[in-house]
């Protein structure tokens, strides 16, 4: 059974697992286009690609995902109690203590973000702060400072660099093959072959979104668990998270690559509630995360 503790180690394994799965895939891919086109130097540039994009992935997902999101830093004296409350939660939890940012956004959602705890952030909306209580808004910033103690964070940061880096991969691609190259179907089996790479290149990006959604949405279960274990109130976080989800507001800069960070899905009128559809969710439905926590007894 997973725990606190076992989860962080089980995450790090995980990170170099699927970095390095998407390594082999993406030069995989250049294998494909450089065979379908006839051209070596197409599987050169997957290569290098790949190997850059795994390294920026790694040490700067966390500056490239505030970056998206327009996230700005949040001062100690334009708000000294959120600092106060983080500060605590760090202390109990035996971390370090998190920069912090703020996003000026309406809807009021959260994320955590960065390789290690000691290069962690959390980012707060505007909406966040005003709207929830102080309870609330503790039980949030657990539920964060979980991702960051488990490791969480890294993955999912990490997780958004690899599949946009696919996703821009096999538009070069598909470029190269439309605009010119020299096509490989004279070779025995040549047909056949591209045929293959196309069918590869059109399913690139569903293996992408796959291997995101991999990041199983039972971390969202444990980090609502673990939270609750740092404030040792669960229903604070129950009903932040109530009040987030029937938030109305939009969250503009969230976008499919980003999502699975915020604690809750931050696109409002898009969720679906039959079983198919839910496979592809990035959180868990709200009322079963608040009935989880509901039912702890702590």
């Amino acid at each position: 059974m997973a725990t606190l503790y076992t989860q962080a180690d089980r995450n790090i394994r995980k990170t170099w697992f699927y970095m390095t799965g998407f390594l082999v895939f993406v030069i995989l891919i250049g294998w494909m286009a450089s065979y379908a086109l006839n051209d070596q130097a197409i599987l050169w540039i997957a290569v290098i690609y790949s190997v850059v994009s795994s390294f920026i992935g790694y040490w700067y997902s966390d500056k490239i995902v505030l970056a998206m999101s327009g996230a700005k830093p949040l001062n100690h004296d334009d708000n000294p109690e959120i600092y106060r409350l983080v500060e605590h939660l760090c202390i109990t939890a035996g971390l370090p203590i998190p920069k912090i940012y703020i996003l000026n956004e309406m809807q009021p959602n959260a994320f955590a973000a960065g390789r290690d705890p000691n290069h962690a952030v959390i980012a707060l909306t505007t909406g966040l702060i005003s709207r929830l209580d102080r309870v609330e808004l503790e039980g949030v910033i657990a539920h964060e400072m979980s991702h960051i103690g488990n490791r969480d964070a890294l993955l999912q940061t990490a997780v958004v660099v690899l599949v946009g880096v696919i996703s821009i991969l096999v538009n070069f691609f598909f470029r190269i093959s439309y605009f010119g190259g020299r096509r490989n179907d004279n070779r025995e089996g040549g047909g056949l072959m591209i045929i293959f790479a196309v069918v590869l290149l059109i399913l690139a990006p569903l293996v992408a979104t796959l291997i995101k959604l991999a990041i199983s949405r039972k971390r969202e279960f444990l980090a609502d668990a673990s939270g609750a274990l740092l404030t040792r109130y669960p229903e604070g976080l129950a009903r932040a998270l109530e009040k987030i989800s029937a938030d109305p507001n939009p969250l503009r800069v969230a976008n499919s690559s980003t999502a699975h960070l915020y604690i809750t899905s931050p696109f409002r009128g898009r969720q679906t509630k039959d079983w198919f559809s839910s496979l592809f969710l990035t959180h868990p439905p709200v009322e079963d995360r608040v009935r989880a926590l509901r039912d702890l007894n702590i």
